[in-house]
């Protein structure tokens, strides 16, 4: 990517968390890399939780703090390990921005949905099976107030933000850390603890565990984070203007890798 701010949109195409995938690889490959990065992701997320609950069983704010930590470090790996080859979204709502910013097709943005939902519920049978668990149990913790909807809207918006403020102002290389800082840090000044992903959101309901959400509160976190997502693009596109390329959205993101 180019030092300079304001980058073209092929550029961004082609970045960690925005777009494809420095690599250019065809789609089965992109989508085997968030499928399994969201499943790696999912299994720190819900094994960390499970581990924090019987390292710590007394101490609720030592469990969040492991399981923060866990996740924090896990998404600065995934990131790092498939960002060239799939852009390491691993999120249905920075696939969503990308589609209406332009950096990725219709068709791949709709896979790579897919694709992370379901590595996400395979994280979470892999993860409840690693602790002796069933497979699959839903979840009982109830998660829902208008306090919990707004934390998901305020951390999925500064994701997004945090996101696009690095690649959009030439620093694609702080993706990684930026988004595990973030992350581990919602995990504490939000009340949700900041999933900010509905495939996460899906995922976890079928771990009645520390991390996860009973499927009755699940609809709502996910609305509200896809009315985050839009609210984000909007800030995006006015705090981080871009020059336009002529086929970005067509060749960038569907240049004949499918």
């Amino acid at each position: 990517m180019s030092d300079q701010f304001h980058p073209t949109d092929a550029e961004l195409s082609l970045q960690p968390e925005t777009g494809t995938g420095q690599l250019r690889l065809d789609l089965t490959r992109r989508l085997l890399a968030e499928g399994l990065g969201t499943a790696l992701l999912i299994i720190a997320v819900v094994g960390s939780g499970i581990m924090a609950s019987r390292l710590s069983p007394a101490d609720v704010g030592l469990q969040l703090f492991e399981n923060a930590a866990a996740t924090a470090g896990a998404l600065i790996g995934l990131i790092l390990m498939f960002g060239a080859v799939s852009g390491a979204h691993f999120n249905p709502v920075v696939t969503l921005v990308d589609r209406l910013l332009g950096t990725i097709s219709t068709r791949d943005a709709a896979l790579y949905t897919v694709a992370q939902t379901i590595g996400g519920c395979i994280g979470t049978v892999i993860a409840n099976l690693m602790f002796e668990l069933p497979a699959i149990k839903l979840s009982t913790h109830t998660r829902s107030s208008g306090a919990l909807w707004l934390s998901e809207v305020v951390a999925t918006i500064g994701l997004l933000l945090v996101i696009h403020g690095c690649v959009r102002t030439g620093r694609a290389s702080a993706v990684p850390f930026a988004v595990g800082v973030w992350i581990g840090g919602a995990y504490w000044f939000t009340s949700s603890t900041s999933f900010a992903n509905p495939a996460v959101t899906v995922a976890r309901m079928l771990s009645d565990s520390f991390a996860g959400i009973r499927p009755s509160s699940a609809p709502m976190f996910i609305v509200m984070q896809v009315v985050a997502a839009l609210m984000a693009f909007g800030l995006i596109r006015f705090l981080f203007p871009h020059k336009a390329s002529g086929n970005a959205s067509g060749d960038a993101s569907g240049d004949g890798r499918g």
